[in-house]
């Protein structure tokens, strides 16, 4: 999930997600955007050390690398919940920007992220 921030309660431990977005409006290109969230909740992750990347582009086939992280898990059951933050993502030309995230190189999710003017 893409939004404008995450908020943990510190007494309950509850997440809140803020401005949730799935496209960006330009007035012109190349355009940066300051700063964005990507909030990820995963599960049936099997016990140890694992690693997640998030990778995008216009081509679906040819994406960049934007988040490589390790992360842990203690049990399939187990929710993780990753919160990633990108500053100053550049998008060079308006367009459908194909959204891969894997964890330990297999690709559990493709989706979209809409730039346009």
């Amino acid at each position: 999930m893409t939004c404008d921030g995450v908020h943990i309660d510190p007494a309950s431990g509850k997440h809140t997600i803020l401005g949730v977005f799935s496209n960006i409006k330009a007035r012109s290109f190349p355009v940066m955007h300051p700063y964005m969230v990507w909030f990820m909740t995963l599960t049936d992750v099997q016990p140890g050390a694992h690693r997640v990347k998030l990778s995008m582009g216009l081509d679906p086939s040819n994406t960049s690398e934007l988040i490589h992280r390790g992360f842990e898990s203690q049990s399939p059951l187990h929710r993780i919940n990753l919160i990633n933050e990108l500053r100053n993502l550049r998008f060079d030309q308006p367009g459908d920007y194909s959204i891969v995230i894997e964890v330990d190189d297999e690709p559990i999710l493709a989706t979209s992220l809409t730039v346009s003017t």
